[in-house]
């Protein structure tokens, strides 16, 4: 079977929430193609839409209209189950706000979702200490969230996302925590991965670090997409 051409299709697609009796438009018929094992970021105001964008190509959330396609398929296809096996599988989440589980060592959260895929115990270990290894956190593998720093912890999510080699990469603002230095690493990190596992990889950022080394930036305003940059 040929792999898609194209990691994300998105065709007219709307989301509109109801708040109160206030219908509002968080995104307005948005069109977008993303090639496969491309860098992509999406800028915009506060409110733009950027996180409704983020939430509905990984599968979070469903347009109110309008198709999506992540990896050839189409995700109003999918029952819930089906929904949450194929996030589990095929896409990777960063969160602005961590969501590490703060009962769980950095190791345990890092190597979480491999549990979630069954992979077998030794191979766990070694992807889950590669991967803390590569976001330089061996030393802290065993502290929990609340004794690491924000940076620290950003790793760790970011570590989180990656470890089980995911198609499909999403990333709210995956940097703003990180002083320019470890910025940069995670960003080469990011492009390792890119080059090696084929992986794609939709951030929205402010972050200049993060935007100069994209090879295609979006912006999003008012709920409506335009290509900003391409390469």
């Amino acid at each position: 079977m040929k792999p898609p051409e194209f990691a994300v299709r998105l065709i007219n697609v709307t989301k509109t929430y109801l708040m109160g009796k206030v219908r509002v438009e968080a995104v307005k018929g948005i069109t977008l193609s993303v090639p496969v094992n491309k860098f992509n970021v999406i800028i915009g105001p506060s409110g733009s839409g950027k996180t409704t964008l983020l939430n509905i190509l990984g599968c979070i959330d469903v347009p109110s209209s309008g198709s999506v396609e992540v990896y050839g398929q189409k995700t109003a296809a999918l029952n819930d189950n089906q929904a949450s096996d194929f996030r589990a599988k095929n896409i990777g989440f960063i969160f602005q706000s961590f969501n590490l589980i703060p009962v769980l060592s950095a190791y345990e959260n890092v190597e979480y979702p491999l549990l979630l895929m069954r992979t077998p115990a030794k191979e766990r270990q070694a992807r889950t200490l590669a991967m803390l290894e590569a976001v330089g956190l061996l030393p802290q593998k065993q502290h929990r969230p609340n004794a690491l720093s924000g940076g620290q912890r950003q790793r760790v999510a970011i570590a989180r996302a990656l470890v089980k080699d995911p198609q499909l990469v999403l990333a709210d603002e995956p940097t703003a925590n990180l002083d320019s230095k470890t910025g940069q690493g995670i960003i080469d990190l990011m492009h390792d991965m890119q080059a090696k596992n084929n992986m794609t990889f939709i951030f929205s950022s402010h972050d200049k670090q993060v935007m100069d080394q994209a090879d295609q930036v979006f912006e999003i305003q008012d709920g409506l997409l335009r290509l900003h940059r391409d390469g």
